[in-house]
């Protein structure tokens, strides 16, 4: 498969790339970005993370896309399919950086990562792993269609981190797809 690159009305999601590690570090260094997300990061292991997350593509055929700002090409977050060894599911995962939140960005990237993850991977259902307490991610799970389903464990060195999966069908999406375009 080609290099995806999907297009939403303000946003590009495409591979990450080596021009993203100053967004994609200071994003990973922010304590209250990475409360849920594994904890803060320096900028050595965000850097392995964005390769890791790169790798992913070559190795799995998908990962999560750098999210850009159309209008002014600013690096957004990371969105899109996840699933490393050990995972509870085929994951649409994601994460905004501070100063992003309340735009409806997480939505409109995290609605095309879906799109891409069942028209093009061919994924039967969706999950989102959420921690407890963030009632943020858990409204937009909710807004994407999922339903909160039941606790789950992630694999080291995350594995104490205590998380709920939320999820759907690819049948489910597809049906409030149909109706989002037919109204």
């Amino acid at each position: 498969m080609a290099e995806p690159v999907l297009f939403t009305p303000r946003l590009m999601l495409r591979l990450p790339q080596a021009d993203d590690l100053d967004a994609w570090a200071d994003f990973h260094a922010d304590a209250q970005t990475m409360q849920h997300l594994g904890g803060v990061q320096t900028r050595s292991e965000a850097w392995r993370g964005l390769c890791a997350m790169r790798g992913a593509w070559a190795i799995r055929g998908f990962a999560m896309f750098s999210v850009i700002e159309r209008d002014s090409g600013r690096w957004v977050g990371r969105i899109g399919p996840w699933q490393p060894d050990g995972w509870p599911g085929t994951e649409i995962g994601w994460g905004v950086a501070r100063g992003f939140e309340g735009t409806g960005y997480a939505f409109e990237a995290a609605s095309a990562a879906i799109d891409f993850a069942v028209d093009m991977l061919g994924w039967n259902d969706i999950i989102h792993v959420i921690a407890p307490d963030n009632h943020r991610s858990a409204v937009l799970a909710a807004r994407l269609g999922s339903q909160r389903l039941e606790p789950t464990r992630l694999p080291a060195p995350l594995q104490d981190m205590p998380v709920n999966k939320w999820g759907q069908s690819a049948s489910d999406w597809r049906a409030r797809r149909q109706v989002r375009t037919d109204t």
